[in-house]
């Protein structure tokens, strides 16, 4: 008995460290001043999503910093399609506001496609 609990802990932590290592998706939770920071590192080649439902009319002022310029986006679907209020390469730092037109899943997305790893400040408030 014990021996397969440990072998079942086990597989569940290699899991874990496995879908770790393809992508990193943070939830948003809202603070109760209606703020979201996210700090965190993206390895070479990986990327980041934070990603919250925002209801229609919603604004979010976002910012963030990265140590490396990182290729970002701002993105949500609809059926099959992607739609990107915004979509900016090799950037290092931005801010700017989105205007929820429509109530979605909303994800904020870094991809670093440099050699290096960067580490990565996110900064949202409503």
């Amino acid at each position: 008995m014990h021996s397969m609990h440990h072998h079942l802990f086990t597989a569940t932590l290699l899991l874990m460290t496995v879908s770790g290592a393809r992508a990193d998706i943070v939830d948003i939770r809202w603070s109760t001043d209606g703020s979201f920071s996210h700090q965190g590192t993206i390895a070479a080649g990986k990327f980041v999503e934070v990603c919250g439902k925002l209801a229609a009319g919603s604004t979010v002022h976002w910012e963030f910093n990265a140590s490396v310029p990182v290729d970002f986006n701002v993105h949500y679907h609809v059926g099959k399609d992607v739609v990107f209020p915004f979509k900016l390469s090799a950037v290092a730092n931005a801010k700017d506001r989105l205007d929820a037109r429509i109530g979605q899943d909303y994800c904020w997305m870094w991809s670093n496609k440099s050699a290096a790893v960067t580490t990565l400040s996110v900064s949202l408030r409503r």
